[in-house]
């Protein structure tokens, strides 16, 4: 297993601005995992570790795109119908078994590999079958309806690139060349815990003066979508000892311990003295809302993440820096989430200088044009802003005010959180 370099997450105490961070948090952090070979059917979500190569063609040979006749072209009138015996019948998987001769035609279907020397199809439809003859109409061009060797994946063509994410199409890929396993990343291992004596699992009871433990689940559920191995530490006591007993022990076989809220200086906060006994720890000030410092550290191996405690900020700082950090830990590097340019319905002013991501419905104007509505409520602890949102309006460092019907950076959850 590749090791986090040390002080990795140290950036200094000065506001960093959020492109600059992420930059830097590219270029600092490597793989942190081992690989292993699964079965292509087990494959999906997971991370490729070696780039896939293809050692055949695919189609592996000419082949015809419809259901008709083959035919060579240099046989056709160019002025008037063309009449040929129909003298062969090839079906898909089902090869004429012989060469093809001038002045013939021969019955093809869909997928079935032209016969050599042939190079144009007439679809089914455009022909009349006269018996043992087949009437054929002028003004086909040549090599209409004919698939070529290789026109999707040439032989050693990099058909997926190491670091992707495998999704459906990159499986079917790879079973196209042939490729029945592949090399992955092993799963990223990140252990989850709340702290607090207000904190209650939504197992049980909240007393008066306690809350259940929201993060922590949102937490666990967009890990899960990226694919990692989580393990639930639950909700550690408000104990410095306690809570660096157990970081010291999920340290040992985690690559990633990640808690909620904690970490501040306040007398209840044990959490940051906790990993400070037991490693370093960072604040990062970043020029964003929401979210107040992200604390980064190490113990070990292991990296440490310590996300704001209010849902919201938790949630966004975990889907805009923790998000892309883990999938690089993870040996991900082909990964963005989609941008969309998309007018919004309502104004908006900030602070110069501050990156802030605004929860936003998609919805449409009269004429169907896409268009955000901005929630009624922008508070960092109303989660239900989240879930009436379909993704982040990022509104950039040198924007100030909106007027209505700017447009802005738009990003759907639907592409932030998944795997």
């Amino acid at each position: 297993m590749a090791q986090l370099k040390d002080d990795c997450f140290a950036f200094g105490d000065s506001l960093i601005p959020f492109d600059d961070a992420m930059a830097e948090l590219a270029a600092r952090l490597t793989t942190v995992v081992d690989t292993e070979t699964v079965p292509l059917v087990e494959a999906a979500g997971r991370v490729l570790a070696d780039d896939l190569i293809s050692e055949r063609n695919v189609p592996p040979h000419d082949n015809s795109a419809v259901d008709g006749y083959a035919v060579f072209f240099n046989d056709l009138d160019p002025d008037a119908e063309t009449s040929l015996p129909v003298t062969g019948r090839v079906a898909a998987g089902h090869p004429l078994g012989r060469d093809a001769r001038p002045g013939e035609a021969v019955q093809i279907f869909t997928g079935a590999p032209m016969p050599d020397g042939m190079d144009t199809v007439f679809m089914e439809e455009d022909c009349i079958r006269d018996g043992d003859q087949v009437v054929l109409p002028k003004g086909l061009k040549q090599g209409s309806n004919r698939r070529f060797a290789g026109e999707d994946v040439k032989t050693g063509d990099v058909v997926v690139s190491k670091g992707t994410r495998l999704r459906p199409q990159e499986i079917g890929l790879a079973a196209s060349i042939g490729r029945h396993d592949v090399g992955v990343f092993k799963q990223l291992r990140v252990a989850v815990f709340s702290t607090g004596d207000e904190v209650r699992d939504p197992s049980g009871d909240a007393p008066a003066g306690c809350i259940f433990d929201a993060n922590r689940y949102a937490v666990m559920a967009m890990l899960e979508r990226l694919g990692v191995a989580v393990t639930d530490l639950g909700i550690l006591s408000d104990d410095k000892t306690a809570i660096a007993s157990a970081l010291h022990m999920a340290a040992a076989d985690h690559h990633v311990l990640m808690t909620s809220g904690g970490v501040s200086a306040g007398e209840e906060d044990h959490v940051k003295a906790a990993v400070e006994t037991l490693g370093s720890i960072h604040f990062w000030r970043l020029a964003i809302k929401p979210g107040r410092p992200i604390a980064l550290g190490q113990i070990g191996d292991a990296a440490f993440v310590g996300l704001p405690g209010n849902p919201v900020a938790a949630m966004v700082t975990f889907l805009m820096i923790a998000q892309p950090m883990l999938r690089r830990l993870a040996g991900e590097t082909n990964y963005r989430a989609a941008r969309l340019k998309v007018a919004t319905d309502f104004a908006y002013k900030k602070k110069a200088g501050r990156r802030e991501w605004v929860r936003v419905a998609l919805g449409s104007d009269g004429n169907g044009t896409p268009l955000l509505s901005k929630h009624h409520s922008s508070g960092a602890g109303i989660l239900t802003s989240m879930a009436g949102a379909d993704g982040l309006a990022e509104i950039g460092e040198d924007i100030e005010r909106l007027e209505a019907g700017a447009r802005v950076t738009y990003i759907p959850f639907s592409g932030l959180i998944s795997g």
